[in-house]
This record gives structure tokens, sequence and C-alpha cells, in this order.
């Protein structure tokens, strides 16, 4: 296969980052744009040098010069879709969460194995060049042992970045569309892929996830939460604090929300700030050992390169006929994390993950 031709299904503004990768890679073309808004797709086809435009995903399928999708659609839409892209013979690029339930989950990556096509959850973080250099870092021992984690996610006021129009956020506060809340369903899929990412498989999860109203009636943000783990056969541990500041201005060419880790090892500590924004602005790297403070100072640091990184990762996996980073079993890891901690906050007590239904 000398080119793949990839359809981007839903032009919305996420697709703005999927593309990027596609159209830097010698061996892709965006051939097609699919959304159900045809001057939006006609839009983006036009922007990406896309030769078709669709309106029905059906079509989309049906036609033989398109070797993989992207798709980029409502959180519920995410299982019907991908097993009838596979059942196509379609390569699978898929926008997190991968789904609702780990039964729809299941069905997925059946799908998958049994077309032999490449299913890739989209999770761009692991991709973040800071976040790949300390996992390297990590595993060469340059802290020693990993004995924990912290992960803050700190939304705020959005004066700047992205605007998302109405219609993207409607579906978003509905759960039987959206699966649950915009920060630990939603976005918190991306911190629990680089929870298991940077230290390994998780054993129990203990949660706490409250409301905060940001437009009454119309859009809350599933927080202040806390989460706390327990790796699995190790003394390892984690935290994820998830806070929305309503008053608080974050500096950002995207979404308004600011993410930073600490890893605490038995030598030393490493930091990882600037991902989606840049509100601290120093080194996106810092690692403390032996008394001294080493800074990353020339790593690439823009969230949109995690997404070329990313997008260019499922391209090699289907030219060299690999597993992506984030393959759907992995995926699913991934689901069931963030379910149980759901599902933890509902019960008020510890969740065993391989108890998850």
């Amino acid at each position: 296969m000398s080119l793949i031709r990839v359809c981007i299904v839903g032009a919305g503004r996420i697709s703005a980052l999927n593309a990027l990768g596609y159209l830097e890679h010698p061996d892709a073309k965006i051939a097609a744009v699919c959304d159900l808004d045809r001057s939006k797709a006609e839009e983006k086809a036009k922007e990406w040098g896309a030769d078709k435009v669709y309106t029905d995903y059906a079509e989309v399928l049906k036609d033989d010069e398109i070797d993989a999708v992207e798709l980029l659609v409502p959180h519920h839409l995410h299982c019907k879709m991908t097993i009838q892209a596979c059942e196509a013979g379609k390569h699978v690029s898929l926008q997190k969460p991968m789904a609702l339930t780990l039964a729809e989950a299941d069905l997925m990556v059946e799908a998958a194995e049994k077309a032999g096509v490449k299913l890739k959850v989209y999770e761009n973080f692991i991709w973040y060049p800071p976040l790949v250099k300390a996992k390297e870092l990590i595993d060469a021992g340059e802290i020693g042992e990993p004995i924990s984690i912290r992960i803050k996610s700190n939304a705020g006021r959005a004066d700047l970045g992205w605007e998302v129009p109405q219609e993207a956020w409607a579906w978003r506060m509905n759960e039987e569309t959206c699966g649950g809340g915009p920060l630990v369903f939603d976005d918190g899929f991306h911190k629990f892929s680089l929870a298991m990412y940077l230290m390994g498989e998780v054993e129990k999860v203990s949660a706490w996830i409250d409301r905060t109203e940001i437009v009454p009636e119309v859009y809350y943000q599933d927080s202040p939460a806390m989460i706390m783990w327990k790796y699995k056969d190790s003394k390892r541990y984690g935290i994820m604090d998830i806070v929305t500041s309503k008053d608080m201005f974050i500096n950002t060419d995207y979404y308004s929300i600011d993410e930073r880790v600490e890893v605490t090892g038995t030598k030393g500590v490493l930091w990882i700030t600037r991902c989606t924004a840049k509100m601290l602005q120093i080194p996106t790297l810092i690692v403390y050992r032996d008394g001294q403070t080493t800074n990353y100072e020339n790593l690439r640091d823009n969230w949109a390169d995690s997404f070329i990184d990313s997008t260019k990762d499922f391209i090699d996996c289907i030219k060299f006929n690999r597993e992506p980073k984030l393959n759907a079993k992995e995926g699913r890891e991934v689901l069931r994390f963030t379910l149980a901690a759901m599902e933890s906050a509902k019960r008020k007590q510890e969740v065993y993950l391989d108890q998850m239904p």
C-alpha cells in the first residue's frame, strides 16, 4: 500500500488537529471528508485538499478507494460506526473515549480482530513529546523505582483559545450521548491513559466527583473531583485532582484547561507541564536527582505536536502492519479504569477494576 487514503468523519473543531499528521505524512492523503453538514465538509475538504465530500457515512464505507476512517463523532456513535468500518475492511482511528460501556468495547475489539484491520483509540497525550521523554527517563531508571504519580487538571475561564459552539456542548451534557461528564469521562480519558502509560496496570480506584455549574441548567463540569488508585502487584499509587476555577484566566491556544504531572521515584522526581494550555512559563520537563535539577528546554511542546505524532503513528501502523500505541485492547483497559472511577464515586466505595462488568 503506497498511499493510505483516509476519510475524516466529523468536521468539528478538533478535526483541525487530527488532520495535521495526515497532511505531513508522505504516505497518507486525506481523500474525503464526511459530515452531516455538507457546507462544513466542503470547507474542510478544500482546506485539506480532499477530493471527495460525503454526508452519508454508509457511502464512505462503500468507497473502495478509502483505506481508513478517522472517526470524530459523539461518543454514543463510536461502537456502531467502528464496527461498520471494520466490517467494510477499513482501518479505524477512533476518538476517545472508546465507548460508553465495556460490552461495547468488547464488540469493537472483536470486530477489528475478525476483520484483520487496525483499530487505534485516538489518544494524543501519550504522544506529547515532554511526556514521551518522561516515559523514556522513567524506564531508564532516571528517578529510580516509580512510587507515585500526581495529575492535576485545572479548567478555567475561556477568554482565549477555541470557542466551542453550543451544539457541541449539547450532546456532551446528555449522558445517553456522552456517557459521562466532560472532565472525568471525556477529557479524563486522556489522563487515565497517561496514568497507565507512565506507571502500569491499575488494580483498584476510589473517587469523589462533585459538580460545578458553569451555565445553570445548560452546562456543568464534573468537578471538583479527587480520584486515587493503586497499581497492580506493586506499592505504586496515583492521584488525579480535577478542578474548575471559573474566574481564573487560562493562557491557551486551545481548550481552557491546564495539566501538570508529577512522578516521584526512589531517586528523584520529574515534572511535566503545559500540554493543552500554557499556564506555567517554565520548561515543560524538569527532573530532580542527586540535589540537581535538569531542565529540558528544547522539546516540542505545542499541544498540536501530540496530535501530529499520534496520527503519524496510525499511518505507520497500517504501512508496517504493527499495532498502534493504545490499540483496541489497551483502549478497553483505559475505559475500564475510567468507568471504575465513576462507579466508585457513585457507590461511595473503592472499586477493583477486575470486578467491573
